[in-house]
């Protein structure tokens, strides 16, 4: 399994999430600058997403739903930061309404995803930051640890 760690720190505000992938630093990278190979792993498999738009450029946006195992859908967004092709990107995430309209009942956080090259693997590092430790702790409960497990072991099945 590609997650080797997870850890959140209520005092920082953050969720760190730590991976290795069998597969070169690019290929890691084509799975977030591709809509289709986003969508499966964007989401546990249960939640399996759809990307709608797709700009994965510095003040762009990246819109997508989940769809639940009833059919329910839960709408989020990415506003990207920065971009530093192939080894790092940051964004705001946040949830959304089904027009893309930010959800200002839940929390917005600011990840940073860093991928680095160790003979012929990629690390990654995930790195989540919240507002507030309420913002981080609904999260929690909300079942990010475990959702972001399943669905970051999904790179491997897809690069292999």
């Amino acid at each position: 399994m590609p997650v080797t760690d997870i850890s959140h720190d209520l005092d920082a505000l953050t969720l760190t999430i730590t991976a290795q992938f069998a597969a070169p630093l690019q290929r890691i990278w084509d799975i977030y600058a591709d809509p289709r190979q986003l969508e499966r792993v964007w989401g546990p498999p249960e939640y399996p997403a759809t990307v709608v738009d797709h700009d994965l450029a510095p003040g762009g946006r990246v819109t997508y739903y989940m769809t639940g195992p009833e059919g329910e859908r839960f709408y989020g967004y990415w506003n990207v930061l920065t971009t530093e092709e192939p080894s790092s990107f940051s964004y705001e995430d946040g949830f959304a309404d089904e027009s893309f309209t930010p959800n200002p009942d839940l929390p917005v956080s600011t990840c940073v995803s860093t991928f680095t090259e160790q003979d012929g693997a990629t690390q990654a590092i995930y790195v989540t930051s919240f507002a507030s430790r309420e913002g981080l702790q609904t999260v929690l409960a909300m079942g990010v640890e475990e959702g972001s497990r399943t669905s970051i072991n999904q790179i491997d099945d897809l690069v292999a």
